[in-house]
């Protein structure tokens, strides 16, 4: 009987999913159970392997797989509940989890569907293959909002390309998502690399960094590196706010994909007793300016996380790029303190969260001192007069063909200027208003009378995810005041 492909894999799992659904299981806690049982299941298979993780024999696999009914349940329950006191990879993996599959007949099925398959006689490669289709499965269920923590897989490699992480070099993603990044990285250093045995040991145990303070996104992070091979007893990643406190450690290359929005917000009384909002923010000796915007705040720390000699590649959203105040602050330090080479202009309609306007820039960390580090800046333009959407015109590996090409990453005083790529020295970056770096030069056809308008349904599609992010912008403001008057009252009852 032949064996199942990655893809096949991933349909018959997910099918299960739809079935879940019709009893109120959500695509997110489908994924989550998979990971726990999964896990489970590997460990198993894993027993006597040096770096197996070591899961106590009273909640092993064999203890589940062969109980039906209230046992069942009762037995899973248990095991989640105790995996969650454990330390290293098995408490990470399983902190704060919680059976969701809560008819055993459904959990039996699942459990079953797990079972049937031999994992760890899979390649990491395909296992990974594998729980990144369940992954992308789960990014594209947007009414869920899972799609928030998904960065485009070709704009991932494209950025991990030019980049060029080699061996022994320490990689961190402060933002780590689903750990996309990493493991991006971690597949160019396989493939451009014939590693010896210690390189090898050393990208299995020293090379990744990931931080997220989502608990359910650093267990999905998790376990993808531990699909991938990356880790053993223990993990890379860790469930932290990257912004709360300055890295103890820096690193070698930074990749990131950070948050958009502004931090948690305190809520106080004025006179008249209305609720006044206020943004609160980070309190760091090595911030240059505070504020509540998260991509400053991300950019700042992301300056403390390099070393001196580092690189970094960083998304983020237009407001970075002009807004005065902290903006203009930190984009001077940036200007200042590193190389700010390149800043590519993304186009919309590529993430999950819509309609969001977004750039990355590619700088290098240099030591202080009283000269600016970065002489030019080149910008590629890859959004105006191109449109994207996520289902009928998906971002694919060749539209960054062009880009990845004219970065000459191997030697970057080979570039060229042209109809995308064009540069421009420090002093005009330093004399346009606020240091703004929101710089474009293409003509809009869009914006022009009478000029030759994008198919309607693009046009259709580019509408809907603006008005869904204006949407989304609102809900963050409603939720953010709400969670913080609930604190507040909580706070006084108290």
């Amino acid at each position: 009987m032949t064996a199942p492909s990655p893809a096949q894999l991933v349909a018959r799992v997910w099918n299960l999913a739809h079935v879940l659904r019709n009893d109120g299981v959500g695509y997110g806690d489908y994924l989550e159970q998979i990971t726990f049982l999964l896990f489970l299941k590997m460990a198993d298979e894993m027993q006597g392997q040096p770096d197996a993780p070591q899961v106590p024999e009273a909640y092993r696999w064999d203890k589940l797989s062969g109980l039906t009914g209230a046992a069942l349940e009762t037995q899973y329950r248990h095991t989640l509940e105790e995996l969650a006191k454990e330390e290293g990879l098995l408490g990470v993996i399983f902190r704060k989890s919680q059976n969701k599959i809560n008819d055993p007949v459904n959990l039996k099925r699942v459990v079953s569907l797990i079972d049937q398959q031999q994992w760890s006689g899979l390649g990491f490669d395909v296992k990974g293959e594998i729980y990144e289709g369940l992954l992308q499965k789960n990014a594209e269920d947007v009414k869920g909002g899972a799609g928030q923590y998904f960065t485009p897989r070709p704009l991932i490699d494209a950025m991990v390309e030019v980049i060029k992480p080699t061996p022994g070099e320490t990689i961190a993603d402060p933002a780590c998502g689903t750990g996309g990044f990493l493991l991006s990285a971690r597949d160019y250093l396989v493939k451009h690399y014939n590693l010896d045995q210690e390189e090898r040991r050393d990208l299995k145990e020293r090379t990744f960094h990931g931080t997220d303070i989502v608990d359910g996104v650093v267990r999905l992070a998790a376990m993808n590196m531990f699909l991938h091979g990356i880790g053993g007893t223990t993990t890379p990643v860790e469930r932290a706010d990257s912004l709360a406190q300055q890295p103890a450690k820096s690193v070698d290359i930074v990749l990131a994909n950070p948050p958009f929005g502004v931090k948690g917000t305190l809520v106080e009384l004025d006179p008249e007793g209305n609720a006044v909002r206020q943004q609160q923010s980070y309190a760091r000796t090595d911030f240059t300016a505070k504020t509540g915007n998260k991509q400053l705040n991300f950019l700042q720390h992301i300056l403390s996380l390099l070393k001196v000699g580092g690189r970094a590649a960083v998304v983020v959203p237009d407001n970075v790029l002009f807004e005065a105040g902290a903006g203009e602050t930190i984009r001077r330090r940036l200007l200042h303190d590193c190389d700010l080479h390149t800043i590519l202009r993304l186009p919309t309609g590529i993430f999950y969260a819509q309609g969001v306007k977004a750039n990355v820039l590619f700088f290098d960390r240099h030591a202080s001192g009283e000269v600016f580090k970065t002489s030019r800046v080149w910008v590629y333009d890859l959004r105006t007069n191109l449109h994207f959407t996520l289902k009928t015109r998906q971002m694919k590996a060749t539209d960054l063909r062009d880009f990845v090409a004219a970065y000459h990453a191997d030697d970057r005083d080979q570039r060229q200027e042209s109809e995308r790529f064009k540069v421009f020295t420090l002093d005009e970056v330093l004399a346009r208003d606020k240091v703004n770096l929101d710089i474009f030069w293409l003509k809009d056809d869009t914006l022009e009378e009478g000029s030759d308008l994008p198919a309607p349904h693009l046009l259709a599609a580019e509408i809907v995810e603006s008005l869904e992010a204006a949407l989304e912008e609102f809900r963050q403001v409603s939720d953010e005041l709400g969670d913080s008057v609930s604190e507040e009252s909580v706070a006084a009852v108290g």
